[in-house]
Formats: C-alpha cells, structure tokens, sequence
C-alpha cells in the first residue's frame, strides 16, 4: 500500500508577505504560513490548506474580493505571478493564473480587487513600480501605468463603490487615478515628496484616509488635503515615555504601518505594539480617539521590550465587526472583542493569542518521545516550546538568555535536553514551568538525542560524540572519528549501535557498549547533513549537498537516488521500515517509496517557504512533523492512497503524569486553603448584602407603586380631555376639506374650457405646416431628378478619359517586360563571368591555406615549450584574479546603481532607435527588390558545387569502408561455418551419450535381476540349513536319517537345477569383465573429446579477443583523425574569418569565395561525423554479434 501525507495542522505565520491578514467568514481567517495559505477556524481550531504553486521562491502578498468568494495569491519564481482561487469550492480550485504580459516582473507587491469582483490591480517591483489592472477571468491586461522611480509602493485599492477609482500610496507617491478609455489618467496633484505613506483606506467614496513614516494621519478629499493630524500629539505621554526608555526618536516609534475602516470610525496602529480606535464626531469629517489597545508582555519572556516592539504589519475586522484582529513582524497573531474594549474605555486594553505563540526565527531543533503526545521545539528566538500533536496546543512555553541550537525529547515526556550556546542543559517538565536540572560543559551543542531506553544520551561536541549516563550523568563513552562538524546522530531501535554523519563525508557506525567504530562510508565530495537508520539496524539513509539520497550497507552505498540539483537536508524513516521522507533546501517534502525504485519516483508537497532543518516521526508511524528557517512548525498525517491511516501494531496508550516541585505544590495547597477561607467569608458579606438590599428594594417598590398610582389617575384626566379636544378639531376639519372640494371643482371647469380653446388654435398651425411640407417635399423631388441625369453624363466622361488612360499604360507594361528580358540575359552572363573568377579564387586559397597548416604546425612545436611557462604565469594570475574579483564585487555593486541610470536612457533609446528603424525599412524594402535576384542565383550555384564535392568525397570514403565491410562480412561466414561444426560435434556426443545410458540402464535391470536371485538363493540355504539341523538329530538312526535326506532331495533338488547351474557359474564374470572393459574404454574417448573441444573453444576466444582489439585500436584512430579534422576546421574558421575582414575592404568578390569555402568544410566537417557515427553502430553490432557467439556461463558442458 503506498504512502502519503496530508498537512493536518501548523503552527507559524509568515511576516513578510504583505496583506497577511484576511476574514473569510465570522469563525475563518486566512493567513500565509511556509508556501501554503492557512484556512482557520477560530471556534472549532481546525486548519484547512491552500499550497503554493511548484518552484516557487515564496509568496509576496495576499488579497480578498469583496464577495469573499475569491483569493489572490502573489508569488515570485522564474516569472511573479499571481493566483486566484475560489474559496467556495471544497478544494479551492484554481480559476486563473496571471502575469505581466511581455513586461518582465520579478514581484507584485501588492494587490487589491475591485468592488463587483471583476477586476484586479497589482503592483509590480521595482525599478519600474508598474501598476496593472486585469479583467482577471478572461486574463485581460486593461491598462498598465508607471508609478514611481524612486521609493517603494506599500499598498493599492480600488473606490469601494466605483471600479474606476484607483488609490496608491507609498514613498513621495499618493496618487489617485480615473481608469477611462483603456488608460489609467491621475486626478489628483498633491505634493508628496517629502511623506512616505505606509497604509491608506477608503472611509467614503471621496475620501480616503492615509498614514505615515512620520507618525501622521491625512485625510484626502477628490484628490485634496482636508485635515491633517499627527499622532505624536493625540499620543504624547506614551510617545515621550517609550523615547525615554528606548533612546529612539518618537517619529519612528510612532509609525502608522496599518490602517482599517469600519462604520464606527477606523482603526490604526499608532507605534509599535499599539493600536488605536476613532469614531465619528458630530462635526462633519471629523474623529476622536476612544480607545487604545496593546500587545501584553510575554509571561516567560525575558525580554520584556521586544514585544512591546512588535509592529503592526497587518489590521483586520471581522465582517459583524465584533472582532479585531492583528498580526505583527515578528510573526504572531493577535485578537480582541471590540465590545470588551468599549467597556474598559477609561484605561487601556490588551489583545489576547489568537490561538498560540510562534516561533519568530530559525528552528534549530525538533524531538518527539514515546510515552506522551508532545513535540519539543528550539529556535534561535531564544525559546523553547512543548507543543501537543494530538490536541494541536502549545503546552509549555519559555525563553532563556542563551540561543537555543538543539532540542531533544526524554521517551517519558518528563525530561528535556537543550543545547545552548554556553552550556548543555537537562531540565525537566514541570506542570507550568522549565526547570534546569543539570548542566553539561558542551558549548554550541547543534546536536543532541536520547537512546530509546531512555538511558543514554548523545551529544555532540564539534566532531567528537560524548555519550551520557541519564542515571549517572558520567560521559560514558567519546567517540572520535570525525575530521570535521557532526551534523546528525540517530540510535538504533535496540540501543545497541549509533549513527552519525559529518561535514567530512563520513558515515560511522559506532558500538554504543565499547565505543568500536564498526563500519564506515566515506565521500569526500559530499558534506552530510541528515542520516537515518532502518528498523534493524543494517541499512542507513544518509543525504548531503551532493543533491542525492544515499542507501548504506556493509560500509558500501548500494543506491544513490538523485534529487534534480535540488539539496537534500534531512531525512527519516518510517517505523515499518517502507516509506522514506525527505526535507529539501527549498522547503519542499519528498515521499519515497522502499526499497528504492530504479527510476527516480517520489511525491514531492509544498511545505515551507525555507529550507527544512529537522523532520521526526513519531513512534506509532501517524505524524510526520516537519520545522524550517522560515520559523514554521508542519504536522503532517501520514495515510495510505486510499485517504486512511496507517494500521498499527500496538496501540500506544499515552500517559498523563506530569512532574511538579514539592514546594511549588505546598504553596498551592496553601493558596487553595486561603482562597476557601476566603469564598466562605465572601459568601457570607454576600448574604448579608442581599438581605440588606432586599429590605431597600422592597422599599423603593412600594414608593414607586404609590407614584405610579397617582400618574395614572392624572394621565387618565388629561386622556378624558384631549377626547374633547379630537372631537372639536376633527369637525373643524371636516368643514374645511368640504370648502376646498367645491373650489377644486370651479377651477377644474374654468380650465378645461381654456384648454379646449388653445387646442382648435394649435390645430388650425399644424394643417397649415403640412401644407408648406408638400411644397417643399415636391421641389425637393424635382431638384433630386436633375442632379441625377448631370451625374450620369459625367460618369460617362469619367469612363471614356480612364479607358484611354489604362490603353497607354499596357503599352508601357509591355515595354517594360521587353526591357527586363534583355536586362535578365546581360545577369546571366554577368554570373557565368563571376563563376569563372570564383573558381580561380578558390584555387588559390586552397594552395593559400595548405601552406598556413604547415606554419601553424611548426608553431605548435613552439607554443608546447611555452605552455610551460605559462602554466607557471597562470598560477601567479589566478591569485591576482583573486583580488581582482573582490574589486569587481565592489564595482558590481557601483554597476548596479548605474544600470538603473542606464536602462531609463536605454528608454530614450529604443525610441529614438524606433523612429530611425521606421526610416530604414523604407530604405531597405527598395534595396531588396534590387538584391533579391542576385541572391537566388549566388544560393543556386553554391549548392550546386557543395553537392558535387560532397558527391566526390562520398566516394571516395565508401570504397575504403566497403572493403572493411566486405572484410568483416568474410570474418562472419567463417565463423558461422565454426558454429555449425560445434553444433553437429554436441549433436554427436549427445546421441552417444543418450546410447550410453540406455546401456547402463539395461545393466543396472540384470544386476537388480541377479541380486533378487542371490537373495532367493540365500534364503534356501537359510531353509536347508535349518532343515539340515533337524536331520543331524537322527544320525544315530540310520534309516530315518535316510528317510530325512531323501525329502531334502525332493523338498530342494529339481532336474532343472542341476542342468543349469553349472553354466550360470562360468558366463557370468565373463560378461561382467567385458561390460567392464567396453564402459572404461568410452570414458576414455570421452575426456579426450571433451580436452579437444576445450582447446578448439580457447583458440576461438583469442581469435575473438584479437579482433576486438583490432576493432578498438581503429576506433581509437578515427578518434584521433575526428580530433584533428576539428582542430583543422577552428584554425581554419579563425583564419577565414581574417580573411573576410580583409577583403571586404577590398573586394566582395573574395568575401563571396571565403564563404563558399567555410560552407564547404562545415558541410565537410558534417559528413565526417555521419560516417563515424555510421561507423561506430557498426562496431556495436560486431560486438553484440560476439558477445552472442562466446559460450555463457550457463551453458552445459558435456558429461563424462
């Protein structure tokens, strides 16, 4: 059953992915982590994944559309693209893929999508700062604009009602831009040079609000200024406060890095780890600040001021705006409840993990162990954390003084060792704590790993491994071996052996009880950097920088399995000993199946966005766990194809016992006493308050019932008098719509009978108008027929002169093909006279050039005795090459800066080129006309002598390779013949042989026969001997003995036996002696057949053997002469070269004739190379012919 992996949970953000941030839905964020997009759930804690796109060099920026159907993923690569998928299918299919077009784009910053979802703008890097917009589904370019020159762009988006309206901010930039007939027009003319604008929103269609490096808040309205705050002044107090205590400028603390609308107000980060509310006065346009939320300090962070540092890179609001969410440089996330901050307005708030702390730097170190479902993590963050693969939860957490380089796991769970940069540290686990134990003087240890037992450690110490005693903390053993840094160290299942690899090349077996190196494997072109070995312990997998897996046995590599130029940097091994994972320096995790397939086969998962520095399994084989530079944590969930888990042997039960100090747990109980004591005596006030408030609210209820009582009899009097007063006034009213009735119907009547007198005058205008119409409408008609007969006879004219005028111009057409069949009769003997003087010309450049080879090869000789000297001269060059390079390092740096120069004059350039090409080409579509004719005839007569010289030099080296053929062919019927003897002379010998073992079969039948009869024989004699005995006891009695003997007579003598027996006993040694003598007589013949053979087939070998060193020594040759024949034709093409340039000056007729002749030995040149190839198949096939004519080793020789 094959194996795979799926990503099952992660625990890490990318900080520098611009955008990181986004809501899906009310429960679902998505954020970037390794080269994968996360989709989390904040309620349920589950993790859903989108990977990156293959070969990828990591994810730029991210965007969601307003519908939150699609997402926009930016990546770097070969080319910068961008991805858009559609988060409502359940696999986040891809939609499109888009890039730049013909413009070369190495990165889009950043992007943003339009308000119906339909288009999308990105803006490209430096140094151009192109800005595109996309019709994304049918991957359209509309438009695309220059930004800037100088500075970076930090964001850009779209008008949240008008897909038209473009916004875009950055260093000296704020621009507004009109897309309008396929071009994006700016309409704004502020002045920014001297602002760096980090973020920017939309609050209204007209206005949108901007932050800046300096710490200032800009509102723009249409394009212009309206109001201006800065942060330094709404936040002084903490602004002076931090500048105190950090010795930094408050500008640069106070930067507003990230900014977010909502229908309150907006919110803003205002300095480093702070972010501010402001909501809408009730002046127009104008916000106060409400609120101030921060980060809190770390609970076991040493460092308190490093995360109040942290800056805010990204800002986001749920869609029910209840939730703020935040995500910082140093990769963590953070959140809070907007209705909790509203209730704590008077002083500051706090945000809350959003679900746990991260690494924010390299992960120096992974280990799992066996008992409990922990994973332990180091990080060059100075922190070591527990996490809980099963639960997906950070468990402990602590930071330390010292860069921690190495993490490992005691089997119990209760136990961890760190390697720090100052000493090697033992602690234990406590309920809520890290406790140091024992300290170990290894310094920088970058490697270290506890034995399965649990009874042993190893740790290494530059090259040498000490092994620990976990009982008795004594250095046991200290394996030296290693030439320069171990890299990696594993311990067999059993204990018994360990593992290590180093930068040398070297792979050691060492015997963990008497520290004897057992087997070693050394490359010195490989630095090793991962090593694993196989469930019993004879098998390791090691990997290094030579892009290749390793498979190790008996101090022998029996495969290597190469990975495409890609650096392996770990590896490990599954329990079950089938399936092989591989970690690559681009971050990707490669699944092979073992044993190790022939071909290169492996499933290859976008993990992480660096390269992967440690990868564990754990022991039931579920979890595959995987760290990396980029400061991520993967656990991958290792199934079968079919979607299920793997099938365990054991199921392991996982303990809960935790460790906790004595004093530590006597302070508890003492704190839980004094909380009791502390609940009754509040249970107690408690009771006490109620009853007295009790009493004053039943107080208070009776005044307010005494009070209602009386409003309502006083609101009853006032209800009794407003009835009268409805009354009254709604006869009053009743009387007035009945006077405005009759006077709406007078001045209806009134106006109907005005109306009706305008109407008869309007009618009486407009029959006189249609009278005047048909007057003009017949004088109209009337003018249309004579213009009609004026144009007929003028196109008559037109006819007759163009007839007149197309007679004179065939005239001179015909003219003109008699003139230019004369002038092609002048061209063809204008070409025979070339031809003659090309001829001559190549005579006297072929004898020209014999004579440069006989110069050139004298000055070989010459050049070899310089060689020497120069060879010298050449290391004294290459340490002056070295410090030139350091200088050419310098001024790359210099060119660079000049090429930005460079390529905006290359601009000018190419539009000056455009207008001098556009100027050319009319000049050269008349030039062609004139040349096109010469040139086919030139082309015609070159091919015409190439392929009569090709015609005359492929004869004469076929007749020479003909006979060799011819040769070969006789070679092969002699040999043939040979075969055939060989066959008839086994044929014979197996019809002998096969005559000879019927013979013996035939023998072997009578001797079975003859034994039978000496059995039967045997056991008469047995029968007369007994009945012999009883014949003795009568021997006193002579008749009864006489009586006893004659029925042994009867009983055994019969007349048959005593006619045959004499005869049987002469013939049989005679015929056994002669069967003898036949049989001995064939062996003999036999051997000396078999020796004859043997000498026939070992002269036939060396005859063999002969002719393939024959065959070798001419392939050697023709080698050699192919050699030649190029150094020749590379002399030759540098001296045709010259030759060229020289007599272009003076003639083109000789350049005419050098390019004849460098035609002719390049097509030389080509043929040669055909023949040998011919040549060299030829040999091929002679070989496979032998190797099938020499006797194998399976076949039979002939019996003896």
């Amino acid at each position: 059953m094959a194996t795979v992996v799926t990503p099952s949970h992660v625990f890490g953000l990318r900080a520098g992915v611009k955008n990181n941030l986004l809501y899906l839905d009310e429960q679902t964020i998505i954020f970037p982590c390794g080269n994968n997009c996360v989709r989390y759930n904040i309620d349920q804690k589950f993790q859903r994944f989108i990977p990156g796109t293959e070969r990828s060099q990591g994810m730029q920026a991210l965007a969601i559309s307003t519908n939150r159907r699609y997402l926009a993923v930016s990546e770097c690569g070969e080319k910068a693209t961008i991805t858009v998928f559609d988060l409502e299918q359940e696999q986040n299919r891809r939609r499109k893929v888009l890039t730049g077009g013909e413009m070369v784009v190495n990165e889009f910053v950043c992007m943003a999508f339009s308000p119906d979802s339909k288009y999308l703008i990105g803006q490209a890097g430096g140094p151009d700062w192109t800005l595109f917009l996309w019709m994304w589904e049918k991957k359209k370019v509309m438009a695309t604009v220059n930004i800037s020159n100088n500075g970076p762009i930090n964001q850009v988006s779209f008008n949240p009602q008008d897909n038209s309206k473009i916004c875009v901010s950055g260093k000296g930039v704020f621009k507004i831009f009109h897309y309008a007939g396929e071009t994006l027009k700016q309409s704004n003319a502020f002045k920014t040079d001297s602002h760096n604008f980090l973020c920017h929103t939309w609050m209204t269609t007209e206005q949108v609000l901007a932050g800046t490096e300096t710490g200032q808040l800009m509102m723009f309205e249409s394009g212009r200024l309206r109001w201006e705050i800065n942060v330094t002044s709404v936040q002084k107090t903490e602004s002076e406060s931090k500048q105190q205590y950090s010795g930094e400028p408050s500008s640069a603390l106070l930067q507003v890095t990230a900014i977010v609308s909502y229908s309150n107000g907006f919110a803003c980060s205002m300095g480093q780890g702070t972010v501010c509310l402001f909501e809408k006065t009730e002046k127009a346009d104008l916000y106060k600040k409400t609120r101030v939320i921060k980060i809190p300090p770390k609970r076991f962070s040493n460092d308190l001021s490093l995360t109040e540092k942290q800056k805010i890179s990204a800002l986001c609001i749920s869609p029910s705006e209840e939730t703020l969410v935040v995500s910082t440089d140093l990769g963590q996330l953070y959140s809070i409840h907007l209705s909790l901050a509203e209730l704590q307005k008077g002083e500051c708030a706090y945000f809350e993990y959003l679900s746990h702390s991260f690494h924010n730097n390299i992960i120096t170190g992974l280990s799992t162990c066996i008992r409990k479902p922990l994973i332990a993590t180091s990080s060059l963050d100075r922190s070591v954390r527990i996490w809980n693969f099963e639960t997906n939860v950070l468990e402990l957490y602590k930071e330390f003084q010292e860069e921690a380089y190495s993490v490992a796991l005691h089997p119990t769970g209760l136990y961890i060792l760190v390697g720090f940069s100052d000493k090697l540290r033992l602690m234990t686990l406590l309920m809520d704590d890290i406790k140091i134990f024992m300290e170990f003087t290894i310094r920088s240890c970058r490697e270290c790993t506890f034995s399965h037992g649990g009874h042993l450690f190893a740790a290494v110490n530059g090259n040498v491994i000490n092994i620990y005693s976990t009982t008795t903390f004594e250095d046991v053993l200290n394996l030296k071996g290693h030439n320069e840094k171990v890299r990696a160290v594993a311990f067999s299942l059993n204990d018994s052996c360990l593992v290590s690899c180093g930068m040398d090349g070297a792979v050691y077996e060492w015997n963990t009880l008497s520290g004897t190196r057992e087997s070693e494997s050394i490359l010195k072109t490989c630095s090793y950097t991962g090593v694993a070995i196989s469930p019993d312990a004879k098998t390791f997998f090691a990997v290094g920088t030579d892009c290749s897996l390793k498979e190790i046995q008996d101090s022998q590599i029996l495969k290597e399995m190469s990975s495409h130029d890609v650096v392996c940097t770990t590896v490990a091994l599954s329990r079950s000993g089938r399936t092989i994972f591989i970690g690559t320096s681009t971050g990707t995790l490669r699944v092979i199946k073992y044993p190790l397939m022939i071909q290169n086969d492996w499933i290859e998962y976008q993990a992480h966005a660096g390269p992967i520095t440690k990868m564990v399994i754990t022991f039931d084989d579920q979890f595959l766990i995987t760290v990396s530079e980029d400061g991520c944590l993967f656990i991958w969930k290792i199934i079968d194809k079919e979607g299920q888990g793997l099938k365990r042997e054991k199921v392991l039960i996982y303990s809960e016992e935790i460790l906790t100090n004595k004093l530590d747990f006597d302070e508890k109980n003492k704190m839980l006493l004094e909380l009791n004591a502390k609940v009754e005596e509040l249970q107690e006030d408690n009771k006490c308050q109620l009853s007295l408030k009790d009493t004053d609210y039943n107080k208070k209820i009776n005044e307010l019932s005494e009070k209602c009582i009386q409003q309502i009899i006083s609101l009853n009097a006032e209800k009794e008098v407003l009835k009268k007063e409805k009354d009254n006034q709604q006869a009053a009213h009743i009387k007035a719509i009945s006077d405005i009735l009759e006077r709406h119907d007078k001045e209806l009547h009134d106006m109907e009978s005005s109306n009706n007198q305008k109407l008869m005058l309007e009618y009486e205008k407009y029959q006189e108008l249609q009278m005047k119409l048909h007057n003009i409408q017949r004088e109209y008609e009337q003018q249309l027929h004579s213009t009609e007969e004026s144009k007929t006879q003028a196109l008559e004219d037109m006819m007759q002169s163009y007839e007149a005028k197309m007679e004179e111009k065939v005239m001179l057409v015909n003219q003109c093909q008699d003139e230019s069949q004369q002038q092609f009769r002048e061209f063809e003997e204008h070409i025979r006279q070339e031809e003659e003087d090309t001829d001559t010309e190549i005579h006297d450049i072929r004898m020209k050039y014999e004579q440069n080879l006989r110069e050139e090869k004298k000055a070989n000789s010459k050049l070899k005795v310089e060689l020497d000297t120069t060879k010298k001269r050449f290391h004294d060059l290459q340490r002056e090459i070295e410090n030139g390079n350091l200088e050419i390092e310098k001024l790359k740096q210099e060119v660079q800066k000049l090429q930005a120069v460079i390529k905006s004059l290359e601009n000018d350039i190419t539009g000056l080129k455009t207008a001098i090409q556009n100027r050319d080409g009319i000049i050269q579509d008349k030039e062609k006309n004139i040349f096109q004719l010469k040139k086919k005839n030139d082309t015609l007569n070159k091919t015409l002598e190439v392929m009569e010289f090709r015609a005359e030099y492929m004869q004469e080296q076929i007749e020479p390779k003909e006979n060799e053929i011819q040769q070969q062919k006789d070679q092969m019927v002699e040999m043939e013949g040979e075969l055939k003897e060989f066959h008839k002379t086994n044929i014979q010998l197996e019809l002998k042989i096969a005559e000879l073992n019927l013979k013996l079969k035939t023998k072997d039948t009578e001797v079975h026969k003859e034994m039978k009869k000496v059995q039967d024989a045997g056991v008469l004699v047995q029968r007369f001997k007994a009945d012999l005995y009883k014949c003795v006891e009568y021997i006193q009695d002579p008749p009864r003995l006489k009586e006893n003997i004659q029925e042994l007579y009867k009983k055994y003598v019969q007349p048959s036996d005593v006619v045959e027996k004499p005869g049987e006993d002469t013939d049989v040694p005679k015929e056994n002696s002669r069967h003898r003598e036949h049989y001995e007589n064939v062996i003999i013949t036999l051997k000396k057949q078999l020796s004859r053979d043997t000498n026939i087939f070992q002269a036939k070998n060396t005859k063999l053997m002969k002719d393939n060193v024959m065959l070798m020594k001419e392939i050697n040759d023709l080698r050699q002469e192919l050699h030649t024949v190029r150094m020749q034709l590379r002399s030759f093409e540098s001296q045709s070269s010259l030759n060229k340039n020289i007599k272009r000056s003076a003639n083109t007729r000789g350049t005419r004739s050098a390019g004849r002749t460098s035609l002719m030995m390049q097509q030389n040149f080509e043929e040669t190379e055909k023949v040998i190839q011919l040549q060299r198949m030829e040999i091929q096939r002679l070989k496979q012919e032998i190797l099938c004519q020499t006797p194998s080793s399976r076949t039979k020789l002939p019996p003896l």
